[in-house]
């Protein structure tokens, strides 16, 4: 990451440097130590370079009060900036540019007005951590370093904060760490997060749109595997880091690390409404919107939305009712009839029901989007309802018609289309806004038609088809029983 910045930085004994989210320390090092080099014919004396270095350029708010212990012991080499072990010697205080401030949230309506955390969760009793991070929960731009201004912003924030009364759910809460090192307004900014923002959702799609159409971005890497960077660590849709030029807006240069090869270009971020992180991808997408099927419409527009009934996840079967799919270790049961809403007219029509989350946390997203593997797409019939486990990709009272979308989804060009946008667990309608919706479906669809359709050249399906794995008759023949 801090390859990314201008070579010329580490010669510059005015240039300051921030990490607003330490933890270990290690980036406030590294830039200490590139500093040093830098420095070196500047401020020949490596101990007045160092206190030079220590006091004027190098600056950190730490997470939790252990962090800044920490991260002091890094580059201090003591935990106290003042101590008899610290490499500087021109301290007069414990914390030296390594502070931290142990805040509390600011309830509102149940969530933090600063960074939205849950009451229920982390209204804690006094002792126990509270996750208010200092960087987002003051007004950063006169507090904690009285208007200091920043040339370099870096960092690795916190990822996400987890919901009150979902299980397992969190929310992001990355972004706002970036919209706030904005608002410091630094020559430069660079951040470690999850590549999730590329396709919006959860609180996302605001920030989205604004790192999109943020011609400041110059440089995007972007690991589609997360273990790639962080090994052991499973972040569904991968990472990516940044490099933000204030005074520099132009094209930005993205890199992509595919299965260890690395691919380059250089492109507009904002081409399409989510950024699509193959460059290989763009021309054959571009194709495919250009044939403008039935008027344009993609399958987001017939898609449906979450709880297609009206019925959520953990919905409790009933003893009679309604025939109704829930999850894949429960399968068909009831509904009570007065609990199931048709405001789209599905009930009474066949439907193809695909799982709304089902790559599980996978990170190889060329397998085929995980619900072929699992044999756990369904045909339901009329009068069948479904809970939220499920989306309904396609309805029609004849049976023929749902059979032959069900062949155009097979198709690896669809599941290519498809893939652009999956970045997490979750496929909702959203993600199928590439893929045509083309008005009749009958007959077999197979992926030498739609290229031939669409125009899409033997070079650009070798891409496709390295993308995608296939899927082997028996497991066809069993999804048609």
């Amino acid at each position: 990451m801090l390859d990314l910045l201008p070579a010329g930085i580490w010669k510059d004994k005015h240039a300051t440097f921030l990490d607003p989210v330490s933890k270990s320390g290690v980036f406030l090092r590294e830039i200490t130590k590139r500093l040093m080099k830098g420095l070196e014919k500047e401020i020949p004396d490596p101990q007045k370079r160092a206190n030079h270095i220590y006091t004027k350029q190098v600056f950190g708010i730490a997470i939790t009060e252990l962090t800044s212990l920490l991260s002091r012991r890094t580059l201090y080499c003591s935990k106290f900036a003042n101590g008899k072990y610290s490499v500087c010697d021109a301290f007069d205080n414990a914390e030296g540019n390594i502070i931290y401030k142990k805040l509390r949230h600011t309830w509102e309506n149940g969530s933090c007005s600063y960074c939205g955390a849950s009451q229920e969760v982390y209204d804690r009793e006094e002792g126990l951590e509270t996750y208010a991070y200092p960087f987002i929960h003051t007004d950063i731009t006169k507090s904690i370093f009285k208007n200091m201004k920043f040339d370099v912003v870096v960092g690795n924030p916190p990822y996400q904060l987890s919901d009150a009364g979902h299980g397992r759910s969190a929310s992001p809460i990355y972004h706002q760490f970036i919209q706030q090192a904005k608002k410091l307004n630094p020559r430069y900014l660079t951040m470690i997060i999850p590549a999730r923002w590329f396709a919006g959702g959860k609180g996302l799609d605001e920030f989205r749109t604004e790192m999109l159409n943020d011609k400041r971005i110059r440089k995007l890497v972007d690991f589609e595997n997360s273990n790639e960077v962080f090994p052991g660590v499973d972040v569904a849709g991968g990472i990516c880091y940044f490099l933000w030029d204030r005074d520099n807006p132009g094209l930005c240069e993205v890199t992509n690390f595919i299965n260890g090869q690395e691919e380059k270009s250089n492109r507009v971020l904002n081409e399409f409404p989510i950024f699509i992180r193959h460059s290989k991808a763009i021309p054959i997408i571009r194709k495919v919107v250009a044939k403008k099927e039935n008027g344009g419409r993609n399958l987001s527009d017939l898609v449906s939305s979450r709880k297609p009934f009206g019925l959520p996840t953990n919905y409790a079967p009933k003893n009679s009712g309604i025939p109704c799919w829930f999850i894949q270790r429960i399968g068909l049961k009831y509904a009570s009839k007065s609990d199931v809403s048709d405001n789209n007219n599905l009930l009474d029509k066949y439907k193809l029901l695909i799982p709304r989350a089902p790559i599980a946390g996978q990170t190889d997203f060329s397998k085929p989007v995980g619900f072929y593997y699992d044999r756990n797409i369904r045909i339901a019939k009329p009068g069948e309802a479904c809970t939220e486990s499920w989306i309904v990709a396609f309805s029609s009272k004849i049976l023929k018609e749902v059979i032959s979308f069900k062949s155009y989804l097979f198709t690896k060009t669809f599941r290519f289309l498809l893939l652009q946008t999956v970045v997490s667990q979750d496929v909702t309608r959203s993600n199928f806004a590439f893929i045509p919706d083309i008005g009749k479906y009958e007959g077999t669809y197979t992926d030498e038609i739609l290229c031939k359709r669409w125009g899409i050249t033997k070079e650009e399906w070798k891409f496709i088809d390295s993308r995608i794995k296939s899927i082997d008759s028996t497991e066809n023949e069993e999804i048609d029983e």
